[in-house]
């Protein structure tokens, strides 16, 4: 550091050891209150990161807290389907609104801005991005206690422009019980790491099958190493979640809310120890 440092980064373009690193960090809109955000995220897809998120907002709503959900899978939007949202989102002269469901959650998604559920969203991925940063900055969320954003998979230009521009309190990995698991949540973590985004745990869906006679727990793809994985990354389990045809049947049904979110206690437990 120069004798002469006027300790303005923003008008210096030396190097040195004492500059302060540039955030980009965005506003939310002025009538917005979100005092925790949940990034939920995934290192591939087809492991059910909409689901999970769509459950954890349910718990937390079941619990009290108001809740939003920020579905930023813009090529891939299944939110509203899961809680049977029909109705477009609207504005003011303030900014969006998100569109609330049946059970009192807001959601904003681009499926609420299409014409139709099937039109394709065929955008370059600055425009993406663009887009999510507008979910956040443009829609007010009004006093929200816990807003879950639901990422499409991979490490790609949302992912990084969530982490960069929102200001997360923790992120949710959701997996699967195949060999690849440990590939999935490594990229994850790795990720979570590089942008010093703290990681609340990690949840396994599709761990087993129950015995609708027994109760029996049969696991379709073998015996779970998760607890071994998670541990060799430093992260906690909190959570492993069945396949339950009764849970798909809701989703499909539009009544992901009437869900058994007793699987996700654990998670339940670490998200509100971040308010309380």
């Amino acid at each position: 550091m120069s004798e002469s440092c006027s300790h303005d980064c923003s008008n210096c373009s030396e190097n040195c050891s004492e500059r302060t690193p540039e955030s980009f960090i965005i506003e939310p809109n002025k009538l917005s209150n979100i005092k925790k955000i949940i990034g939920v995220v995934s290192g591939k897809g087809g492991v059910g990161k909409s689901l999970v998120t769509s459950m954890l907002a349910c718990s937390m709503k079941n619990k009290g807290y108001n809740v939003g959900i920020l579905d930023a899978d813009i090529t891939g939007p299944s939110i509203p389907k899961m809680f049977g949202i029909t109705k477009k989102a609207g504005g003011n002269q303030y900014g969006m609104l998100p569109v609330e469901s049946p059970n009192g959650i807001e959601v904003m998604s681009v499926n609420l801005l299409v014409d139709n559920d099937t039109d394709p969203v065929v955008w370059r991925g600055p425009v993406i991005a663009g887009v999510v940063q507008q979910f956040y900055s443009e829609v007010i969320w009004e006093n929200v206690d816990y807003l879950f954003v639901d990422m499409p998979p991979g490490t790609g230009d949302v992912p990084l422009t969530v982490f960069q521009s929102l200001p997360i309190d923790g992120i949710v990995i959701v997996t699967s019980p195949q060999e690849l698991v440990s590939m999935i949540v490594g990229k994850a973590v790795n990720m979570a790491k590089l942008m010093n985004v703290p990681i609340l745990g990690v949840i396994e869906n599709m761990s087993y099958v129950a015995c609708p006679d027994c109760g029996k727990k049969i696991y379709l793809y073998g015996e779970s190493k998760i607890d071994i994985i998670a541990n060799g990354y430093g992260v906690d389990v909190i959570g492993q979640m069945p396949i339950n045809p009764a849970t798909a049947s809701l989703c499909d049904r539009g009544m992901v809310y009437e869900a058994d979110m007793s699987p996700l206690v654990p998670a339940v437990s670490k998200l509100e120890e971040l308010i309380k």
